[in-house]
């Protein structure tokens, strides 16, 4: 089984976060080919084309991050029908400047939860739409919007109902396929 590093960001910037929570139980759940690690998103400044020349420290480390995998996860919950203020900077900091798109080629899947019954499906929707502009190819299935309940997944990523346990495990399966199809299709660049 061909082995991939896998880079995820959490929408959220909250520590308590649902999708953080989510985020660890995936890790847990993953293939033993899938080498998952965050990449963190909370001290970036606000994004400006001024910064374009000479990015901050914490914007390279960012691009340096997503260059080290081979693929992206984005673990996002849902703010006013969309994506999150900070994920979508990370996005815009990470897709600049012109030319030097980060997510160029780079697999990525969508994932998140919500205490409502619908998921996150419409921010789900509107990352989709940011990641086909950035030519990031995309696991459009299985669909993955979670309805999370408070004792759903544990500090450690434990998911307390074995069915979302299962559809979890499958999910990151079916995301490691992907990866695999993917750079069959469009081999690796090498970093």
């Amino acid at each position: 089984m061909t082995e991939f590093t896998v880079g995820y960001f959490i929408g959220s910037l909250s520590s308590t976060s649902i999708n953080r929570k989510l985020a660890r139980a995936l890790v847990k759940l993953a293939p033993e080919a899938l080498h998952l690690s965050e990449i963190p998103i909370r001290d970036l400044p606000l994004y400006s084309q001024d910064y374009d020349a000479d990015y901050p420290p914490p914007a390279r480390a960012l691009k340096q991050a997503i260059a080290n995998v081979d693929a992206v996860l984005f673990v996002t919950p849902e703010y006013n029908r969309s994506i999150p203020g900070g994920l979508k900077n990370a996005i815009d900091w990470a897709s600049r400047p012109w030319g030097e798109n980060s997510f160029t080629r780079k697999p990525s899947a969508v994932i998140g939860a919500s205490i409502g019954a619908i998921g996150t499906a419409v921010a789900q929707q509107s990352l989709r739409s940011v990641l086909s502009f950035c030519n990031s190819p995309q696991m459009n299935a299985p669909e993955a919007y979670i309805h999370f309940t408070p004792d759903l997944v544990d500090e450690e990523g434990r998911v307390s109902k074995p069915d979302t346990e299962a559809f979890l495990r499958d999910y990151m399966i079916s995301f490691h396929q992907f990866i695999s199809r993917v750079y069959t299709a469009i081999p690796r660049e090498t970093r």
